[in-house]
């Protein structure tokens, strides 16, 4: 039973070090001016927009943080990622 509980919990590290990375991507590709059809651009959108988007969501439901220039979404999501990723 704990060699189940061990693959589980490393497959969920893995998958979240990958969402981390893909984190890491978007935000250095949001500096440049990239097309729409830019497949690495698409490709970390695509894996990390699941995760960002409810937050986002819920931010536009309580009307916190709006005018501000800084994409809070992404930097909260960011936050829970790796405090996931610390606690397991």
């Amino acid at each position: 039973m704990d060699y189940v509980v061990y693959v589980i919990v490393r497959i969920v590290q893995v998958l979240l070090y990958i969402v981390d990375i893909a984190m890491l991507v978007r935000a250095v590709l949001s500096l440049f001016m990239l097309s729409d059809d830019n497949p690495l651009a698409m490709l970390a959108y695509s894996i990390t927009e699941p995760f960002i988007m409810p937050i986002r969501a819920l931010f536009d439901k309580l009307g916190w943080f709006e005018g501000v220039p800084i994409d809070m979404p992404f930097l909260i999501t960011c936050m829970i990622i790796m405090t996931a990723s610390m606690l397991l």
